[in-house]
């Protein structure tokens, strides 16, 4: 009995072979440098530049160094024109952007973004913007959810004597996601219920360690999923990395004044660190966003904001509202460059939850003036 692909990988191989075609008959090369291209914007993003083995644990926010540098010598080898976010949304509004117009951007602003892609980007020439969040900056710690998923996933396959951590009762079953999701769920309830403090979920996360059998000195010392710190965010403005507002707590709260709270202390946070720079871009935390939030936004003097929805950005997009593309390590370098040139944009087809009419009016061009 012949074997039959599973419907995700038959698409991805028809999706393949249609790239392969389109880019042999020349099609990349004309969408690259149709009008159609010229008018719009592809905002990257990115996550995480594996310390360690990141990349394996999370494809879908974490690359392998080599892979990100594939990825920017692309972007060399094409003359694609890597712009400041900033100018790059102040020239896609007065309709003037350079032909193969990019902008790089990462969320969070993990340690591993100073150590793996900062001398990266730094090599090629290219600015970059990080959405940072704050409220770890000062945290010399790895954060507790993920530095436990990331031990428990460094298990896999095993069942460990758990000895009583946390109150779990039992064995922990490592040898399926299932089994370490329950696990993880069961520790991030222990620490809500028993209201711990940082340095007691530190604590938490070491004796989760000696049970794994795993170095956690090494992991901290590492700084595997820590944020960067203050001095390092410091170091980098003024190297002229663009630092920018995703909330203090990587949080969107629904009530009002909370989610100004976050907007507000996030941006008190970042002027400290960067010597006075006032950010006024913003990246939705998670993608998670909701249209309440827009007016919110304006009223903080917020001039663009992007989603985690795919597609290349245009004149036709609330800039409040705008899309990027959140390259993983599962992406082809024939699918990346298909985003590059455009095609990609037509072949996957991305769906957007929201498009807001145009804002072609002279009150949004006066907004991104200089």
């Amino acid at each position: 009995m012949g074997q039959h692909l599973h419907p995700t990988y038959m698409l991805r191989y028809i999706r393949a072979g249609a790239l392969r075609l389109l880019k042999s008959s020349g099609i990349f090369d004309l969408a690259k440098n149709s009008r159609w291209r010229s008018q719009r914007l592809l905002i990257l993003c990115y996550h995480g530049i594996a310390l360690e083995e990141e990349h394996k644990w999370i494809p879908a926010l974490y690359m392998h160094p080599d892979l990100f540098e594939q990825r920017l010598q692309a972007l060399r080898t094409g003359n694609y024109a890597v712009l400041p976010l900033g100018e790059a949304i102040q020239r896609l509004y007065r309709n003037d952007l350079p032909p193969k117009s990019v902008a790089i951007t990462f969320d969070d602003g993990a340690y591993d973004f100073y150590a793996q892609a900062y001398p990266r980007l730094k090599d090629f020439g290219f600015p970059a913007t990080v959405y940072q969040t704050t409220f770890y900056c000062d945290y010399r710690q790895p954060l507790f959810h993920l530095i436990s998923s990331y031990m428990l996933w460094k298990r896999r396959g095993l069942v460990v004597k758990a000895a009583g951590i946390a109150g779990i009762s039992g064995p922990l079953d490592l040898r399926t996601a299932a089994g370490r999701a329950k696990t993880l769920n069961d520790l991030v309830e222990f620490v809500k219920n028993q209201k711990l403090s940082e340095e007691q979920k530190n604590e938490l996360a070491a004796s989760l360690a000696s049970v794994l059998d795993l170095d956690y000195s090494d992991l901290v010392r590492k700084r595997i999923l820590q944020l960067m710190r203050p001095d390092e965010i410091s170091h980098l403005a003024a190297e002229g990395i663009d630092f920018q507002l995703h909330t203090h707590r990587h949080r969107t709260p629904m009530d009002e004044g909370l989610f100004l709270r976050e907007i507000r202390d996030n941006r008190k946070r970042l002027m400290e660190m960067t010597a006075g720079a006032v950010p006024s871009h913003f990246c939705y935390p998670s993608g998670v966003y909701h249209l309440e939030f827009l007016p919110w936004l304006q009223k903080e003097g917020v001039v663009s904001a992007t989603t985690c929805e795919p597609g290349l950005a245009s004149l036709g997009d609330s800039p409040l509202l705008l899309p990027r593309l959140i390259d993983v390590s599962g992406r082809s370098p024939l699918e990346f460059e298909s985003w590059l040139t455009g095609v990609g944009f037509f072949t996957s087809r991305p769906r957007r939850r929201y498009k807001l009419p145009s804002r072609r009016t002279r009150r949004t061009e006066a907004a991104y003036s200089p």
